[in-house]
């Protein structure tokens, strides 16, 4: 059985994990209306996989003899003024995400929640992969600068990211 804190601190996650996805679905409709199809198409791919995060969560706080609570959908931002703001608005929530995370985790230790623990360490991973990931993308815009066939480059190369799962290879 899943003790009530950590019960309250999963659901916390729930909320951050859905408020995620909608804060990369008004990014890459952003993205659509703007013409940058490949970004957009990369950010719909991102705010599906962070539903699957807000789900995973769901389905173990309810296997653990919690209750998971859906969360009241916020409103988030929905104007951008450039990809690169989208790309700092991205590495910035993650770290706020990562963070969370790590406070879960420290909790459940707190609580020798060895289970909830293991759990986390998936999260864990992930959060490495999303802070690089967007680490190297914000490397590449300040790169490109204001470069318009680097842009439409970097465009397409986020295209093919989402054709092929979501995330960069190094």
């Amino acid at each position: 059985m899943i003790s009530k804190k950590i019960t309250e601190l999963l659901n916390r996650q729930v909320s951050l994990e859905s408020e995620s996805s909608n804060v990369y679905l008004a990014m890459a409709s952003w993205c659509e209306v703007k013409g940058y199809g490949g970004i957009a198409a990369f950010l719909y791919h991102h705010s599906d996989e962070e539903r699957m995060h807000m789900l995973k969560l769901v389905h173990f706080i309810n296997d653990r003899g919690g209750h998971a609570l859906v969360p009241a959908i916020g409103k988030v931002k929905h104007e951008y003024k450039s990809a690169n703001e989208i790309f700092e608005s991205i590495y910035s929530h993650e770290k706020k995400v990562t963070g969370e995370i790590n406070n879960l985790v420290d909790q459940c230790l707190k609580e020798k929640d060895y289970t909830t623990h293991n759990f986390l360490q998936w999260y864990v991973s992930e959060q490495i992969e999303e802070e690089s990931l967007a680490r190297t993308l914000i490397d590449k815009l300040n790169m490109i600068g204001n470069d318009k066939s680097g842009m439409y480059l970097f465009d397409k190369e986020c295209q093919q990211m989402s054709m092929a799962g979501g995330g960069a290879k190094k």
